[in-house]
């Protein structure tokens, strides 16, 4: 259960128990949160266990310079531990950390790792089951290991051929593609989760967990069939954030480690995991001359800069140049 929101006081009087309270109020994503968190805990650490309120703009320079040049962080860990700090000083403890110049992180931006499709179907071919079927759609549909983790029986839409993603990254929703060739195992895989949600209310429970107390609004959505995750837990496990016995969606780190095995099987040398299905799935759309917008749309980015950069996985190879090797 790595997506649970830990239980926080009543009356938070801790100083990182009251920030996950202010970070919740502003309904950011739980990702964000543990992430935020782990950058202002290693802030704070590296000033020797100060208090926030007594920081300000000269350490955080101090911080993200330490992180870029005795760190060797990248540009884009950087960012997030400025966007953490930031959001800590400006907006929860209201402290105008003013211009900042921290020396910036000069590790070069890398492009992302891509399977060819030959890759991706051997390394899909090396899972088995639920795994595979996941695997598939990170790969035919561009989910996120999280995303396919948290699908619900409704995100599911047969009759429009597309998935819809709710509350992904940014807690933004989204429409992507339903692979045709998926249907018929997908459409098994809920009979399964279905099936399995059965016997649990027949043994007294089948209460599966709702955002944002969506429970107090539509009082039988917890049991509804439509609610149930695709892909289930293969126990029942009590829900710290109420105690209930209830079944939770698969592990996302289980998945991972399944991808991870099938890769070494298939003898994939490359620096990859399951967020390569992902990658490759935008490389192969814009390979096959689907627009950028629309892959932006798909991918669930905010910014079009961020979709663009599989322009560059889509190399010159791809564009009619040979190697004089090759003549």
């Amino acid at each position: 259960m790595d997506d649970i929101p830990r239980n926080l006081p009543d009356k938070p009087t801790r100083f990182m128990d009251q920030l996950r309270v202010f970070i919740r109020s502003k309904q950011l994503a739980y990702q964000t949160e543990k992430t935020y968190c782990t950058w202002v805990v290693d802030f704070i650490r590296y000033h020797n266990m100060k208090h926030p309120m007594y920081l300000g703009g000269t350490h955080v320079d101090d911080y993200l310079s330490h992180l870029a040049v005795k760190r060797d962080f990248s540009v884009n860990s950087q960012k997030t531990a400025l966007n953490a700090l930031v959001f800590m000083f400006k907006q929860f403890l209201k402290i105008d950390v003013g211009v900042l110049s921290f020396t910036p992180s000069s590790r070069p931006k890398t492009i992302p790792t891509v399977f060819s499709h030959e890759e991706a179907k051997s390394v899909i071919d090396h899972l088995h089951g639920r795994y595979k079927l996941m695997a598939s759609l990170m790969y035919g549909s561009g989910l996120r290991r999280s995303e396919v983790a948290r699908l619900r029986v409704q995100d599911i839409d047969f009759s429009n051929d597309c998935i819809v993603v709710r509350e992904s990254k940014g807690m933004k929703w989204r429409r992507t593609l339903l692979p045709k060739v998926l249907v018929k195992d997908l459409a098994h895989q809920i009979d399964f989760a279905l099936a399995l949600h059965q016997r649990d209310l027949d043994e007294g429970f089948g209460e599966v967990y709702l955002p944002h107390a969506l429970h107090k609004k539509y009082k039988g959505a917890p049991v509804s069939p439509i609610w149930q995750y695709v892909f289930p837990a293969s126990r029942l496990a009590q829900d710290p954030r109420s105690d209930k016995i209830r079944r939770h969606h698969i592990n996302e780190s289980t998945l991972q480690k399944k991808v991870s095995i099938a890769i070494s099987k298939a003898r994939i040398l490359k620096k990859c995991g399951s967020h390569t299905f992902r990658h490759s799935f935008a490389t192969n759309l814009l390979r096959n001359g689907v627009d950028i917008r629309s892959i932006q749309e798909m991918m669930g980015h905010n910014d079009l800069s961020t979709t663009q950069i599989y322009t560059h996985v889509v190399g010159i190879q791809e564009r009619g140049v040979v190697s004089p090797m090759d003549s």
